[in-house]
């Protein structure tokens, strides 16, 4: 049973539902995994820190070409985007 609840935003859901039905599949499993623990890079979940906003550090998990870049509050984990490498971290300086 996950240890973090997993909440997507609407961007995230949007850009989650746009992805091809295989890669959608590949993501939404590695999304499920962070509930486990959202911190620790694992065989199947490459995580790496990216930067500080405030208090919260900023994350991304590594799905093939896609990113998905997310914070931690509490036992949630908040999901903010959902994208190909190129377009992920634009924005975000």
């Amino acid at each position: 049973m996950p240890s973090y609840e997993i909440l997507l935003s609407a961007t995230a859901k949007r850009q989650l539902n746009e992805l091809p039905a295989d890669r959608r599949q590949r993501v939404v499993t590695a999304l499920r995994r962070l509930g486990e623990d959202p911190f620790t890079p694992r065989p199947g979940v490459d995580i790496r820190k990216l930067w500080q906003e405030g208090d919260l550090p900023m994350y991304r998990l590594r799905v093939g070409v896609y990113r998905a870049l997310y914070f931690v509050v509490g036992r949630e984990v908040r999901i903010t985007r959902v994208a190909r490498r190129a377009v992920a971290y634009r924005g975000h300086d």
